[in-house]
């Protein structure tokens, strides 16, 4: 049996996208279980230091990848398509040692500044900013190991290589932080909860895992050694231009996308108190679960995009996007209305104080229903070189949420940060959506995408209602995708089979 181009192409991006789900899945889940432990173990005030130092962390270590995440994989993507496969070592040379740099330089700024990063978002919990800036500094040990981790899977995503990302990232680091993590919490059984002490478990598993990241970096690229001549030199001094005049943009548009997801949390600690970031960070966890869904389809769709868009296939590209947007409807709306039927209940699970945050995960779900509707449309947007245009849609974005937050915030505590959020996320998709439709003629909007969402709302939208319903809605949602199978393309998770 063959294949066209494009069928071939989303059966490539299923089977990585397959991996990469379930290991989102898996990285999500003990995600959740580890804010479970650290909400119920440091209470209230901790934990919202707890969130907010994480933010900080993980807000740094983006600002020192520059962008390379979008970079390392259209540029080895594009290099193969046009022939120039020659030039990947100094494609690689050129993004990973200033992300090196930079990632020391502010891992030091963040040592030197914990104290006052510690007094600016413990609002009035005076009494834990010494545990506050200890955490930090845990914290700020591990940023170059962060940053370096997600390069180097980074750069095995670029050659369409998929399992170190689900194998290090999802699984060995997620499991790695669920163990640590839990043996601290078991340790305030005799000892009193430290804050420094859980930041040191939680960040720890960056070590192994940025180590065998460097070994499977090293094999992708020996694997794609096809030519050994270095090229001229005027070449690639042309590719270095090249590089950092695409990856610019997507560095300061990567630190904002970040923003957008992490620097809430500091707002809130900020302009509401501690105790308000730690309901707001629980409440939103299930958020966490949904953007690991959307960037395990992205990173196995991006690399085949690029090619696609590169070489003007433009049926194979409008085909990656409509039938990955519609695998992405299929599985994140559900969650979506099942995080809003079910929050007055699990919320109660983190402690009696976090039920007042349901509103928050209405606000944040209604929000996520339209984001995962338009799919990845950064991210097609990006690979069609309009990173110019991704910066300016994320900047937009990111002054709604803040302008919002500070508005919001002072009145409306958590629920006020979820309402920035909601219009900064529906700002940042409903921009670019217009402007790959406006600049590539291709949108989301395919036989997959309304068949997932029909679906979706008609199996799982009672339970809003009917919270108990659900022994009827899951069964009729998975018999509907079978009969749907054809229009979701879920075909493209069979292993074809070859005939002579």
């Amino acid at each position: 049996m063959t294949a066209t181009l494009p069928d071939r192409a989303a059966r490539g991006a299923a089977r990585g996208g397959l991996a990469n789900i379930a290991g989102s899945a898996l990285a999500g889940g003990t995600g959740v279980v580890v804010t479970w432990i650290v909400a119920r173990t440091l209470g209230p005030e901790l934990a919202g230091a707890f969130f907010a130092a994480t933010a900080a962390f993980v807000l740094a270590g983006g600002l020192a990848k520059l962008g390379t995440n979008t970079g390392l994989v259209y540029w080895p993507a594009r290099l193969r398509a046009t022939g120039r496969s020659h030039l990947l070592g100094a494609c690689l040379r050129t993004g990973i040692p200033p992300v090196v740099v930079l990632s020391v330089v502010l891992a030091a700024a963040m040592w030197a500044g914990a104290p006052a990063i510690a007094r600016l978002t413990a609002g009035e919990s005076a009494h834990v900013v010494a545990d506050h800036a200890a955490g930090l500094r845990v914290l700020a040990v591990f940023i170059p190991l962060q940053a370096l981790t997600d390069v180097l899977l980074t750069v095995t995503r670029g050659y369409r290589i998929m399992r170190p990302t689900v194998l290090l990232d999802r699984v060995l680091r997620s499991g790695l932080q669920l163990l640590a993590v839990s043996a601290a919490g078991v340790a305030t059984l005799w000892l009193a909860a430290s804050l420094p002490v859980f930041a040191l478990a939680w960040a720890a598993p960056y070590l192994p895992v940025a180590l065998l990241a460097g070994y499977a970096a090293r094999r992708a690229y020996l694997s794609g050694l096809v030519e050994q001549r270095p090229g001229p030199a005027s070449e690639r001094r042309q590719l270095r231009r090249d590089f950092w005049v695409f990856t610019g943009p997507r560095a300061v548009a990567a630190v904002a996308q970040l923003a957008l997801q992490r620097i809430d949390v500091l707002l809130v600690a900020a302009l509401g108190g501690l105790a308000p970031a730690a309901v707001y960070a629980v409440a939103g966890r299930f958020v966490v679960l949904i953007q690991f869904a959307n960037q395990g389809l992205s990173q196995s769709v991006q690399p085949r995009l690029a090619e696609a868009l590169s070489t003007g296939d433009q049926v194979t590209a409008k085909q990656l996007y409509q039938t990955a947007t519609g695998w992405l409807v299929l599985v994140t709306w559900p969650i979506n209305l099942l995080v809003i039927a079910g929050a007055p209940y699990y919320l109660r699970l983190f402690g009696d104080g976090y039920v007042s945050g349901v509103p928050v995960v209405v606000v944040l779900a209604g929000a996520m229903l339209v984001a995962t509707g338009c799919g990845m449309v950064d991210m097609v947007l990006a690979m069609a070189g309009r990173t110019s245009a991704n910066l300016g849609n994320v900047l937009i974005a990111l002054t709604v949420m803040i302008g919002l937050d500070v508005l919001l915030v002072p009145r409306w505590g958590a629920l006020g940060a979820a309402a920035g959020l909601a219009c900064a996320m529906v700002v940042n998709n409903l921009l670019p959506l217009a402007q790959v439709y406006r600049g590539t003629g291709l949108h989301p909007f395919g036989p997959g995408t309304r068949a997932a969402a029909l679906l979706s709302v008609c199996c799982f939208g009672p339970l809003i209602f009917a919270p108990s319903a659900v022994v009827v809605a899951v069964p009729a949602f998975v018999a509907g995708a079978w009969l749907l199978r054809g229009r979701l393309m879920l075909r493209a998770f069979i292993p074809m089979r070859r005939t002579n």
